[in-house]
């Protein structure tokens, strides 16, 4: 967790909930031995599990307090929810990609994650059946946030989202009593893999 440190980590309770976690659990075995680098790994369907630092900065970002309802949008491996978990949060996430859906769901179950309850679904339209929430995630490079996800937000609540094309930069943004957004905090540029519309089912023969 020194590393994480360096690098401007400074939440010891993300930096504790990091260093519990076994990352190889949500690594394919060809990469199981490389699991504690600091850097991303494929995990399939073109998706990524990101590096340590990234999910570090963005939990940092959005100042996760136990019992707090978050929404997280690309489940991917499931490394991400997982951390959430560990602060205490009751964790919603959401895959478009069914066929990672379908690897991710057992997993977290397997490994006990009692708090989270992962869908398969359309990002861009959140989960508004579970809404509101104190705090959203996108783990994947936005150029814009759908309206349809930031209504879901509750007012003062934290959405966390890397904006923009190509490299984006990560924002936490509110929102107001007149519910708009306000940027909070603008972070450092980071590379995500892109934030797509709709839903990738798996191709059944």
């Amino acid at each position: 967790m020194e590393k994480l440190r360096l690098r401007g980590i400074t939440d010891e309770q993300v930096l504790e909930a990091v260093g519990q976690l076994p990352r190889h659990y949500f690594l394919d075995k060809a990469f199981e031995e490389h699991a504690y680098l600091d850097k991303p790994f494929p995990i399939g369907n073109k998706q990524t599990i990101s590096q340590p630092f990234t999910v570090a900065y963005q939990t940092a970002m959005l100042k996760v307090e136990k019992r707090q309802r978050i929404l997280e949008i690309g489940t991917g491996s499931g490394y991400q929810a997982a951390i959430l978990s560990l602060l205490g949060a009751r964790v919603f996430t959401i895959e478009r990609q069914e066929a990672l859906y379908q690897k991710t769901a057992p997993l977290l179950e397997q490994l006990g994650f009692s708090n989270i309850r992962a869908y398969f679904g359309d990002g861009y339209k959140g989960l508004p059946e579970m809404a509101p929430f104190d705090g959203i995630l996108f783990t994947a490079g936005a150029e814009d946030i759908p309206q349809a996800v930031f209504d879901q937000l509750k007012v003062g609540g934290r959405l966390v989202v890397p904006l923009g094309k190509g490299q984006q930069t990560m924002y936490c943004i509110t929102k107001t009593k007149e519910g708009k957004a306000e940027v909070i905090e603008e972070g450092d540029l980071f590379s995500f893999v892109p934030f797509l519309k709709g839903v990738k089912e798996s191709k059944t023969f």
